[in-house]
């Protein structure tokens, strides 16, 4: 996958938003100022920051080598996935979907409805 694609799917959730964070050169995407994801280039690789459950970050950090914890970010909640690694885009564009509810839950109910999520 690439940052290109990563970046058209999350933009294309409803709200989504995207700015760049200037102290680490990181775009970041958020829904009604909540985060949702983060895209830069990791140790000159590209990766996204995305939010999961504990227990599912602990899961597949234990089962994929290109997943790891956040730098900059709560490492028990986000995780950074290296793009060109091994996980499948399928599985890529599952854990954004996951990140973006995980967003939205945090939203005010009118907010949501303004949203109509």
């Amino acid at each position: 996958m690439t940052v290109s694609e990563i970046l058209q799917y999350c933009m294309n959730k409803t709200g989504a938003e995207q700015s760049v964070h200037s102290d680490w050169k990181a775009t970041q995407i958020k829904v009604a100022d909540v985060l949702f994801a983060m895209v830069k280039d990791v140790e000159g690789r590209p990766a996204a920051s995305l939010k999961t459950s504990p227990e599912l970050a602990d899961l597949l950090r234990q089962q994929h080598s290109d997943v790891r914890p956040s730098k900059h970010l709560n490492k028990a909640h986000w995780s950074t996935i290296y793009l060109d690694g091994s996980l499948p885009d399928s599985q890529i564009y599952y854990l954004v979907d996951a990140s973006y509810q995980q967003a939205i839950e945090l939203l005010p109910d009118t907010t949501r409805q303004q949203l109509s999520v």
